[in-house]
């Protein structure tokens, strides 16, 4: 692996040192959620929501799209799966 592997997954660990960051991930693996139903599903506000939000898109976690006044998000499958693989591939050991 190369160190831009390392640095691109490191963002994505930080970002799930957060224990409503997972519990968010986990509510998105059933499927793209408004952000009014993940607030019902916890207790923060909804800058605090944001800022998760923001936290798990920068990091290329979640997708996120805008109707009308409500923001949707998901899993963005993609990365989850590299990241998965990192890890798989962090655990194995070196041919």
């Amino acid at each position: 692996m190369e160190k831009k592997d390392f640095e691109y997954n490191y963002k994505i660990i930080k970002a799930l040192s957060d224990v409503n960051r997972m519990m968010i991930l986990n509510s998105l693996s059933s499927g793209e959620l408004c952000a009014c139903k993940i607030l019902e599903r916890f207790e923060i506000t909804q800058p605090t929501l944001s800022y998760h939000m923001k936290v798990l898109s920068e990091c290329g976690l979640v997708n996120s799209r805008k109707e009308g006044k409500w923001t949707h998000y998901s899993l963005n499958m993609e990365s989850v799966e590299n990241f998965k693989k990192f890890i798989s591939d962090l655990t194995s050991p070196e041919e």
